[in-house]
């Protein structure tokens, strides 16, 4: 399986900018999919041309790139059938761009273009459909009939490219990026350690405050007893907050027993 390994880091970097440009700028009538593992291979739906035996149809077609590449050319694929004098049977593509007039600074926005150009205005003299370049000079109101039929038959809308999600750097350059992400993540980590002392304990703290129920381990929002001993209706006691006031209330009578006793004592 083809992967980014078979190419050059520099032209995995150059071609994933490209990608991302074509995703956020894409040229008028083309939608540009590319898987970010494997840039070899690059899919593209082009729209047919207004006024053209083209015109309401979408054509998927494929470029793929060697591991020389940029030094030569991708090679083009269209994968819906067409009728067209300059795409063969087996979809493969016939362009000056692609072949002799091929110059490694041309980019790839620039070879989707000459394709979609292609189906605006076909050249028959260089055909590798010999049926479709002699029908396009000989009578071209057949042509257009042929190329019509195709159309409506083959380039129906499919399911669209997955586009959208294109980053500037593929796995292998995003290694840097989290490395350097980590690193700066840690140092403000340290840094806010050493401002704060102890924040983790100290976030965990103040979160747990904020769940307790109001008076909870509180004694200013403990409820007062009456001198009856009653508590008041208005707050419920927590458990914790009144088992000493209990004891204490315990201790109190035991206490008023006693005395009663010395009293009745000193009577006798």
């Amino acid at each position: 399986m083809a992967t980014n390994e078979n190419l050059p880091p520099n032209v995995i970097k150059q071609l994933a900018k490209e990608l991302k440009s074509l995703d956020e700028i894409p040229p008028e009538g083309i939608k540009v999919g590319v898987n970010d593992d494997d840039f070899t291979t690059i899919f593209a739906d082009i729209d047919g041309p207004a006024g053209t035996p083209y015109e309401n149809g979408v054509f998927r077609m494929k470029l793929i790139l060697s591991s020389d590449f940029p030094h030569t050319p991708p090679k083009g694929y269209f994968l819906t059938k067409i009728f067209h004098p300059n795409i063969a049977n087996n979809g493969e593509i016939c362009v000056n761009t692609l072949k002799k007039d091929w110059n490694p600074t041309l980019g790839l926005r620039h070879v989707l273009l000459v394709i979609r150009c292609l189906l605006i205005e076909p050249f028959p003299e260089s055909a590798l459909n010999e049926q479709a370049g002699k029908m396009l000079l000989e009578n071209y109101e057949e042509y257009a009939r042929l190329a019509r039929l195709y159309t409506g038959i083959h380039a129906k809308p499919k399911s669209k490219l997955k586009h959208g999600a294109i980053s500037e750097s593929t796995t292998a350059l995003n290694v840097d990026k989290r490395n350097n992400s980590s690193a700066q993540n840690a140092d403000q980590k340290n840094t806010l350690a050493a401002s704060t002392g102890n924040p983790t304990t100290a976030s965990n703290k103040a979160t747990s405050l904020e769940d307790q129920p109001a008076g909870v381990g509180s004694v200013a929002s403990a409820p007062q007893s009456n001198e009856s001993g009653a508590v008041g209706s208005s707050t419920t006691m927590p458990a914790a907050a009144a088992a000493p006031i209990t004891q204490k209330k315990g201790v109190q009578a035991e206490k008023k027993k006693i005395d009663a006793r010395k009293k009745s004592l000193k009577r006798l």
